[in-house]
């Protein structure tokens, strides 16, 4: 009974493990991830977003980041979420682009 159980769970890791590296390279990163960029989720519903890492430097994205930090923390297993509304933070987006 001992072994069954023991063969069962590692068939289930091994297919635990292939499903988190579905969609990423072998370096854990997700596919459509440019290098020099990173992912948030933004707003309520959590829309994701690929930004370049330039962003980290940036007076207002930095206060995001902060904000971030109090209320989620940062060992959410959630990715970085930005605690903000999605229209402002696509209008800081877009407003610094140029």
């Amino acid at each position: 009974m001992a072994l069954k159980i023991t063969t069962q769970t590692a068939a289930l890791k091994q297919i635990l493990k292939k499903c988190s590296s579905f969609g990423k390279n072998e370096n854990g990163l997700p596919n459509d991830v440019p290098k020099g960029h990173f992912v948030v989720y933004v707003g309520k519903n959590r829309s994701r977003y690929i930004i370049s890492i330039s962003w980290l430097t940036h007076p207002r994205f930095q206060r995001l980041l902060q904000r971030a930090e109090e209320e989620f923390g940062f060992n959410h297993g959630m990715g970085i979420t930005i605690p903000c509304d999605e229209y402002d933070f696509c209008s800081l987006i877009s407003q610094n682009s140029n």
